[in-house]
């Protein structure tokens, strides 16, 4: 029986870690801006506003990929899906690497969307909730984030090497663009040969054929008439919105405190992947045990990310020495990937069947990632308008509008839980009495 235990809990593990290798890898090239922000701008010949558009396509066709993907993700299997996702993005990468116009880049950046969004992301955050349990839900999500980040700094620090190597101009963007495509081709194959295959129901509790297309619709529908998940949903909108602004860092430490283009992209792998590897265990281990709750810390850390951002605007910047602009940008981000680390842990805590994991999964991904969809225009045609400080302190205020917002609705969230917990305890209550 402890043999059985351990085999079971080191397939587990072993599961999440492959899991990882492709979570950390798929958006490598729909994210091209975290380590070649500034790049970009300049070799494809793009304003902030023109990114701000390609990403609002990007989160456009993820949103409307949500609805479809409430259906493929419990109707067909990861070791598929997975790696058919990779192999596609992959392939449009390499056509980006031949930079094509701004109208390309738009079509390039749907097909991203189709891939990673629609095919891969609810599949893996359906794939690692139904690998732990209720009191693991913290852990397993927050060791895929850092684990995403162990991957993702890898990958992206070695891409910046060959953009170095190749001169740090158009042809080392190139490379790094073709490095990435190759990338997701490997890790592709090896996702298919050591991913298990799912295993789809095909009778019911009766022994009668399931179907399955009405099966997974049904699943659907349940998924969309709950309203916790609709909840759980907006909390992600709120933590998301926050964190697409953790983008203009970037800009605003080479715009405000001069640092070179090179440190800039390693200033953005550090913001947007070595931050997984703090924010992940941490928030993990402080949803699961310091909190006994992921709301509950969500609701925390919103406070938290309210009162450091205040203090950051109000910080004469110009004045500043640039390692305390680094320092506190990067704090701050720890603060909201530790957030990013649980809160699709409480799908699980607010009780959602198993049995529609997929289609909960696709629910909260449609509503909590549809900030991708104006946040990215909405702070790039800030920093357009009112060039310099003004236009970052305009975004910096918006993100503590956000982070307000989720604060209101996390102390709704936590109210669910906490009336959940109580009506289970009666329960248990009443059968021990019986």
């Amino acid at each position: 029986m402890i043999l059985n235990s351990q085999n079971k809990n080191t397939k587990k593990w072993f599961t999440l870690a492959i899991l990882i290798l492709g979570g950390g890898t798929v958006f490598k090239l729909s994210s091209l801006k975290d380590a070649f922000y500034v790049p970009m701008m300049k070799y494809f010949h793009l304003t902030h506003t023109q990114i701000g558009l390609t990403l609002s396509v990007y989160a456009f066709i993820q949103a409307c990929g949500y609805i479809i993907s409430m259906y493929i993700v419990d109707r067909f299997s990861k070791k598929k899906l997975m790696p058919i996702s990779l192999i596609g993005v992959g392939v449009t990468g390499f056509y980006l690497a031949t930079f094509p116009s701004f109208n390309e880049i738009l079509i390039i950046w749907a097909l991203f969307a189709i891939f990673t969004e629609i095919a891969f992301w609810p599949v893996l955050i359906k794939a690692v909730r139904l690998l732990g349990d209720s009191d693991e839900q913290g852990r397993m999500f927050g060791f895929l984030e850092a684990g995403r980040g162990v991957v993702d700094t890898v990958v992206a620090f070695t891409a910046l090497g060959i953009f170095q190597w190749l001169g740090a101009g158009g042809a080392g963007l190139r490379g790094a663009i073709i490095f990435f495509s190759v990338t997701m081709i490997v890790i592709s194959i090896i996702l298919y040969f050591l991913l298990e295959d799912d295993v789809i129901v095909t009778v019911d509790e009766k022994g009668q054929k399931v179907n399955k297309n009405k099966a997974a619709l049904e699943g659907a529908l349940k998924a969309i008439k709950m309203p916790e998940i609709w909840v759980v949903a907006f909390t992600i909108f709120s933590v998301y919105s926050v964190y697409i602004g953790l983008t203009y860092f970037i800009p605003f430490l080479q715009d405000i405190y001069g640092i070179p283009v090179a440190l800039v992209g390693v200033y953005g792998v550090i913001n947007q992947y070595c931050l997984k590897m703090v924010g992940g265990p941490i928030g993990g281990f402080l949803a699961d045990n310091k909190f006994k709750s992921p709301s509950k810390y969500l609701r925390v850390a919103f406070v938290a990310s309210i009162i450091g951002m205040f203090i950051f605007i109000l910080l004469p910047h110009q004045h500043l020495n640039v390692y305390l602009g680094i320092t506190f940008t990067l704090a701050y981000g720890a603060i909201i990937f530790t957030q990013r680390a649980v809160f699709f842990a409480t799908i699980d805590e607010v009780g959602i069947p198993k049995e529609i994991s997929g289609a909960a999964v696709s629910v909260a991904c449609l509503i909590g990632y549809a900030p991708s969809m104006f946040a990215f225009t909405l702070y790039g045609s800030m920093l357009d308008q009112s060039p310099g400080i003004v236009g970052y302190r305009h975004v910096f205020l918006t993100m503590i509008a956000f982070s307000v917002l989720g604060l209101i609705i996390s102390s709704y969230l936590v109210k669910i839980v906490n009336k959940k917990k109580a009506l289970q305890q009666n329960l248990e209550g009443n059968l021990t009495k019986d």
